[in-house]
């Protein structure tokens, strides 16, 4: 700085030339405004090598948390009740387990308050509507405002759009009620994989800490190559390090790796659900069952079936993308694009979503068909596809039903806890505020009754897709017995027999079931 400025910086009795060499520099000098730092090995990174500097922050961010009463307040509620929130995250935990055990002897109740709840609310609502048409009706006066005449109007279309809802979700409702009986069949089966198949139930902690070492290893290769580049002074003559040439895309090349890999994470848990539930199913005695089906999963994935995982998530990824980068545009062009340009976005995004949702639907059961045939990725989307529109009806009861019924255990875990929570935490009212714990615990609770349930709703869908392959393929004659389980087997013959009723009436029912029981006549 002095020979390139000429400005003297330490005290005159040093010559600049022992400003780096002599000892007195330390006390005859300024210091430096930068701390002295050192390189971290393996990382190339300088941290400081004064441990002051970590202190000296930790005393800001000590300062900054007293000086702030409402945080100070909320974070001495957490520490305060700790122990409480512990105890109540391990509740939801157990709940959780618990209600996968014991959904298979609640989902007929389950099913029966969906439907009177329905019933009720779309009978309810028709009424009310027509109530108050009748009530405005009889009321109206002989001068009427235009106002009043248009509310009259809207009133009655809107009472005949609801009545007409309600007969055609009557129907719905009454044309769905048999294919009912099979979603309540599959959960109670699916109760049973998860008694003889324990282990599933740690299948999302297994994803969850492959994903968090995963997205580990990935932000520290973004800091990496956020810093990256060959140094170029700019026009103010500092130095910048700027990346040229392909290193510039490099950017691409790392989110694209990070959406890959996190799908392809999650497709590696599906199929290894897949592979367990598939070797469950098709075991006719069940205590021939490999000692650990899961592992067995694992090693099949990982010997065959890591190509047809990869090539599923990777067309996850190739829609994903495209709705990511419109997602982007969008959100760029905020306020300065026309009504019509942000229509066509969001119809762009919103159609390339549920593309997303239905390819990952089917790419979960062409996962369930590889584990059954070890057929090649595209053969078993193929398979599976024709199995799922053969069985339209009973995959909309499946998703509609069970989904609502998996909602249903979600909101009780929540509630659950969240009411322990409360009962535990109003004994504290006095001297802590509690509102931040237990928002703690429920958010825990539902991330928790999530994980497990999506695993149940998997198992389910796997349980499904092995029940229409068994039923297409197998008559329960001699040499072709059916796989399933006793409940199944029920629902089967219950099916035979109103076929054969709808048969001899000529209806409609018995020739939908035709090709799921008769196929072997094909």
């Amino acid at each position: 700085f002095f020979f390139s400025t000429g400005s003297t910086l330490c005290s005159y009795e040093l010559q600049p030339s022992e400003y780096t060499t002599d000892p007195r520099a330390t006390k005859l000098c300024p210091k430096y405004p930068v701390p002295e730092s050192a390189p971290i090995p393996f990382f190339h990174r300088c941290a400081p090598v004064n441990i002051s500097c970590y202190a000296k922050f930790a005393e800001a961010l000590i300062t900054f948390v007293s000086d702030s009463s409402v945080l100070h307040r909320l974070i001495s509620g957490v520490m305060t009740s700790k122990e409480i929130i512990m105890g109540l995250c391990l509740l939801s935990l157990v709940l959780s387990m618990i209600l996968m055990v014991i959904i298979r002897y609640i989902s007929r109740v389950l099913v029966w308050i969906l439907t009177i709840l329905v019933i009720l609310g779309s009978l309810g609502g028709t009424g009310v509507l027509w109530w108050l048409y009748a009530k405005q009706r009889m009321s109206a006066s002989a001068v009427e405002t235009q106002i009043a005449k248009d509310n009259l109007q809207a009133l009655l279309i809107y009472a005949i759009s609801a009545t007409v809802f309600t007969v055609i979700l009557f129907l719905i409702m009454l044309i769905m009620r048999k294919r009912v009986a099979l979603t309540i069949a599959l959960f109670h089966v699916a109760g049973k994989v998860f008694i003889h198949l324990p282990l599933l139930v740690f299948q999302p902690f297994w994803t969850f800490f492959v994903l968090i070492l995963f997205w580990t290893y990935w932000i520290t290769v973004l800091l990496f190559l956020g810093t990256t580049g060959s140094p170029v002074p700019n026009e103010e003559g500092f130095v910048e390090f700027r990346m040229l040439g392909p290193l510039k895309y490099m950017w691409w090349y790392h989110v694209v790796g990070l959406i890959w890999i996190s799908e392809f994470i999650l497709a590696c848990q599906q199929m290894t659900v897949a592979g367990a539930v598939v070797t469950y199913y098709f075991t006719r005695e069940k205590r021939n069952l490999p000692f650990t089906p899961i592992l067995a999963s694992v090693n099949r994935l990982l010997c065959y079936h890591l190509g047809t995982v990869a090539k599923g998530s990777f067309i996850i990824t190739l829609v994903k993308i495209p709705r990511m980068i419109l997602m982007y545009i969008h959100t760029q062009l905020k306020g300065k694009e026309n009504a019509c340009a942000r229509c066509m976005l969001k119809a762009c995004i919103c159609c390339l979503w549920c593309l997303e949702k239905c390819l990952t639907y089917l790419n979960q059961n062409a996962y369930t068909a590889t584990a059954i045939n070890s057929t090649n990725f595209c053969t078993s989307a193929k398979d599976a596809f024709v199995i799922l529109v053969e069985n339209a009806l009973r995959v909309a009861a499946i998703n509609t039903v069970g989904d609502f019924m998996l909602f249903l255990g979600k909101v009780l875990i929540v509630c659950s806890t969240g009411l322990a929570g409360i009962m535990l935490l109003n004994y504290q009212r006095d001297y802590t505020i509690w509102v931040l714990p237990l928002i703690i615990v429920c958010l825990f609770a539902f991330l928790v009754a999530h994980c497990f349930l999506s695993i149940y709703e998997m198992v389910v869908d796997v349980l499904f897709l092995c029940f229409a392959i068994d039923t297409k393929y197998n008559d329960g004659s001699p040499g072709r017995e059916f796989y399933m389980d006793k409940v199944l087997m029920e629902f089967v013959e219950n099916s035979r027999k109103s076929m054969k009723e709808a048969g001899r009436g000529g209806g409609a029912e018995g020739r939908e079931l035709k090709p799921m029981v008769g196929a072997d006549e094909e």
